[in-house]
């Protein structure tokens, strides 16, 4: 072959082959436009296309062949017609019920509902004393009666078994632990559901009466929120179970009733069958299983009357005046505020009413009878005042829900006429709408001065009013005096969990609204009383959501570090798991909130420091997404580093960083990206001239990438750092030093192996290798030869590494990378290459045409296209027909494009790879085809004619 690549002209070609412009009018039309789909419903013939679009003027005006043949009768669009019908009447029917629902209702989803405060109160409120239970329910069993039994002697031998169950028939269970009573309680739910499944009704209600009884019992007296929390759970599963029974009764045959049904609509059976509930329930002699059973079927009342729900709430009411116990009926109480927000939230009146009832026998809390039971229970009053907190807290919240601002007026006027209790401020502080409370703080303030301390602690009543604040902003002028007067409060705390609890939510509010000075006295006195017998290993949560809220409200990381006491504070986090979470924290809100490049070195030391001590915590057993984790916060923070046109000071900040977070691979790939983005910027500054300094300065970069790079263990990103580090180096005009890099890839190629882990799951090499491979080579184009080494040096070096690895049996790759090999000689033979590095000689300069440089591409081209040709015959002896054609194709394509076709050995070998691509009828016929086009195509252009003759010999087989 005297010579195979073809001459090219690359600018006439882009010229030729470039996009042809051309001036559009759009009008209405353009590409982007959304399409607009508008159906067509018709019965005639003539039936138009059921869509439209806007962006085509022609795909209105055409006729749907599918619809043209039709008669108007089409079965789906009559189908469609009658479901939008059905369809559009339940919608508006479903829309009618939903708008009913919600105009009855007042409760929306700013509520907080009950059962999110269940699992707290059965966490806070728990006991190691023994308890005792009520036992041995009977099972009802009906007693037979005689065919002709009248119905009154049915309904009496009923309520002598319910009288049977009041009078004693049960044994109590002693000694129960904690969990054993909960099991039991949960027994007896259970139990219930089962005799109701059974038609056992009255067993049923023997049980709730039963549970409702329980209610009375303060032996143990600090557990009774939980066990309160439990007993409801039973009562509010019998009361849905009876509400359903009766709904289902109202059915008769037809639809069940709206959600807002009106008791005409509810036949005489199911009304029937509700009142004898009520009668049942109201024969149940003792007051608090009476009061329990029928709040839980309160909702029932619907079945009866409109006026049902607003009769019986004041009844209710003022039977919980009957209970003694302060304790029990402030919890029969809440029960009643409950089940009233789930029926009638309108009815706040009678809400209101239940707590001003509250408030008028609150002074019982400090009676005689009261005190001999605590004395009896050795419980202390702040203890004992602590059990209330739930039922206040619910009955506030139920009262206070959007409520107008006067009613917290009145509440305040209130709890001023009852001394200022402690117990009440705090809830009224936690049911009211935070800006209420943050409009009236001085208020509050001086209500809790006057508080007495004795039952429930002043720093809770701070905690409380710094909750709100942190929610609403009070006045201006107040905001110093606020946060001097809770301060003088909580600093005196001697108890560091009291202590931090307090200062935890106070921080924010100093954070919020004043400055460094303020929020570093704040922390200076947080340590101050935090590290005294190394208190804040017991506060760790609360020391890290301090800093949360700092790092969250001053975003000025410069201002940050400079409050004196922030660093002294991370000191305190001494345990490393949470100290790398706080780290984390900073440097996340760094990354968030920092808009511009640093070189400040306060930011830089202290957040080196804190990623010194990220990188420190990696071990061998850290999650390999922990690590990424950590690795993309120290790169977020290396990225905005930037010491402006101090390229020295930047390099040397690089090289720290480097010797700071070796262990983390990702953090020393983004390093040397990062020194080699600086290499660049070096050379946009000095436009390609570089002085003698600056020269330097690049070698310096370039020796930095050099020695990192064999650090890493991912193998393909030294490879590919190795190119891209070369590439640069080449930029720079650091010719032997890019050699250096280029060197060192071609030996490391032979080390790739055959399966790479990606993303925890192993895969073949050889497409990452194959993709690698092209880049190379595209980049080896401009690499200018050296004087002290052969022709294509790197060039022969690379095809000796590939001709020597190992490549799979399945596998075509090393091929395809032979081909490609073909487009770079064939790219090295024209006379100006198609691209240059800037102030670097490639090989067109440097061997302006040589014809020994020539035919030494020429040997090569000779030898890879015999490897080619070799592998072609080994898969046709191996039977791989399908892969012989593909990569006959593939070969093909390669010489049309880069050979002089004008040589008669490569037009003739061609032709044979053409016909071999057919030979087996594995070639796909429309490939075929559009290539034989695309040849005839250019056989028009003058400088290749000869495709002409090409054409002439490419026949098409059909696969027959």
């Amino acid at each position: 072959f005297l010579r195979h690549a073809r001459s090219r002209n690359y600018v006439s070609e882009s010229e030729v082959y470039k996009l042809e412009s051309v001036l559009l009018d759009f009008g209405d039309y353009h590409p982007l436009k959304p399409i607009t789909v508008t159906e067509s419903k018709t019965k005639k013939m003539s039936r138009k296309g059921s869509t439209s679009s806007t962006s085509s003027s022609s795909s209105s005006s055409m006729i749907d062949p599918l619809s043209s043949v039709l008669d108007g009768t089409d079965p789906l669009s009559l189908f469609a017609a009658a479901a939008d019908t059905v369809s559009t009447t339940t919608t508006m029917d479903s829309t009618r019920k939903k708008r009913d629902k919600d105009d009855s209702s007042a409760v929306g989803s700013d509520f907080e509902p009950w059962s999110s405060k269940r699992s707290e109160i059965l966490t806070r409120y728990t006991t190691t004393e023994k308890l005792s239970i009520n036992s041995n329910i009977k099972s009802f069993v009906g007693k037979t009666t005689a065919p002709g039994s009248a119905v009154s002697e049915k309904v009496r031998t009923r309520l002598e078994e319910l009288d049977d169950l009041e009078e004693g028939s049960q044994k109590e269970l002693l000694n129960l632990t904690q969990q054993d009573y909960m099991n039991r309680i949960e027994e007896l739910n259970q139990s219930l559901k089962d005799a109701w499944s059974s038609d056992q009704k009255v067993k049923a209600l023997k049980i709730v009466i039963q549970c409702s009884k329980l209610l009375s019992d303060t032996t143990v007296i600090q557990f009774y929120p939980s066990k309160f929390v439990l007993i409801t759970d039973i009562l509010d599963t019998f009361g849905k179970l009876v509400y359903e029974r009766i709904l289902s009764m109202c059915m008769d045959n037809r639809a069940s009733l709206p959600d807002n049904f009106s008791p005409e609509s509810v036949n005489d059976t199911a009304k029937e069958t509700c009142l004898n509930w009520f009668f049942k329930i109201a024969s149940i002699r003792e007051l608090i299983p009476r009061f329990y059973v029928e709040a839980a079927i309160l909702k029932c009342n619907k079945f009866l009357s409109k006026m049902g729900i607003s009769e019986c709430l004041p009844r209710l009411t003022s039977m919980i005046r009957g209970i003694g116990d302060p304790l029990v009926a402030v919890y029969a109480r809440a029960y009643l505020c409950r089940v009233g927000m789930e029926v009638a939230p309108q009815l706040k009146e009678s809400l209101n009413k239940n707590f001003f009832d509250f408030l008028l026998t609150f002074k019982q809390i400090h009676g005689d009878t009261v005190q001999n039971q605590l004395v009896a229970q050795c419980v202390e009053i702040p203890l004992y005042l602590t059990l209330y907190s739930p039922a206040i807290d619910w009955i506030l919240q139920c009262i206070a829900y959007r409520a107008p601002e006067v009613l917290l007026t009145e509440m305040m006027e209130r709890c001023k006429k009852l001394g200022n209790n402690a117990l009440l401020l705090n809830s009224v502080m936690s049911a009211f709408r935070a800006e209420f409370i943050a409009a009236r703080s001085m208020d509050f303030i001086g209500m809790i001065k006057e508080c007495d301390e004795s039952g429930f602690p002043k720093h809770l009543l701070f905690r409380s009013l710094g909750l709100n604040l942190a929610l609403a902003d009070p006045p201006e002028n107040d905001r110093l005096q606020i946060l001097n007067e809770a301060w003088k409060v909580i600093t005196k705390l001697k108890n560091p969990q009291d202590y931090i609890n307090c200062a935890e939510v106070w921080v924010e509010y100093t954070c919020r609204h004043f400055t460094k000075r303020e929020v570093n006295t704040v922390l200076a006195d947080v340590i101050k009383h935090m590290t005294p017998d190394r208190a804040f290993e017991e506060a760790y949560p609360q020391l890290q959501s301090i800093i949360q809220k700092v790092v969250i409200y001053i975003h000025d990381f410069s201002l940050l570090f400079s409050v004196e006491k922030f660093l002294p504070f991370l000191d305190m986090f001494q345990k490393e798991c949470v100290r790398v979470e706080v780290c984390k924290c900073i440097m996340e809100a760094f990354i968030k909130n920092q808009q511009e490049s640093t070189k400040d070195p306060v930011i830089l030391n202290a957040l080196l420091h804190i990623c010194k001590t990220m990188h420190d915590s990696v071990n061998a057993l850290t999650l390999e997404d922990e690590k990424r984790m950590l690795a993309a916060l120290i790169n977020g923070f290396i990225k905005m580093v930037s010491f402006g046109r101090d390229f020295e000071q930047q390099l040397s900040f690089y090289v720290e960083a480097r010797s700071m977070f070796c262990n983390l691979e990702p953090v020393l790939v983004q390093l040397i990206h990062s020194v080699n983005q600086l290499a660049m910027e070096t050379r946009r500054v000095m436009k390609g001239n570089h002085s003698r300094k600056t020269a330097a300065f690049v070698r310096a970069c370039v020796a930095f990438c050099f020695i990192t790079i064999p650090s890493l263990s991912s193998i393909f990103a030294r490879l590919n750092l190795y190119l891209h580090s070369g590439q640069v180096a080449l930029a720079n005009q650091c010719l032997s030093q890019a050699d250096a890099f280029f060197k060192a890839a071609v030996s490391l190629v032979p080390e790739v192996p055959k399966m790479i882990n990606i993303d925890g799951k192993m895969r073949p090499s050889d497409s990452f290798l194959l993709e690698f491979l092209c880049n190379f080579f595209s980049t080896l184009l401009v690499v200018p030869d050296h004087p002290e080494q052969g022709v294509l040096f790197l060039v022969r070096g690379l095809l000796n590494v590939i001709q020597d690895y190992t490549w799979e049996d399945n596998s075509d790759d090393k091929i395809r990378i032979y081909t490609n090999v073909l487009h770079l000689l064939s790219a090295m033979t024209q006379e100006t290459y198609i691209y240059h590095v800037d102030k670097v000689d490639s090989n067109d300069a440097l061997y302006g045409g040589d014809s020994k440089f020539l035919a030494e591409i020429n040997k090569l081209c000779e030898t890879v296209i015999a490897q080619i040709l070799d592998h072609l015959k080994i898969l046709g002896k191996d039977e791989n027909l399908k892969r012989q054609s593909q990569l006959a194709l593939y070969f093909f394509n390669t010489i049309v494009a880069h050979g002089d076709l004008r040589n008669n050995k490569l037009n003739q070998l061609s032709v044979n790879l053409w016909n071999l691509a057919q030979k087996h009828g594995f070639a796909d016929t429309k490939t075929m085809v559009k290539t034989l086009e695309y040849i005839k195509s250019r056989s028009k252009q003058p400088e290749t004619s000869h495709f002409t003759d090409l054409a002439l010999r490419l026949p098409l087989q059909s696969r027959t």
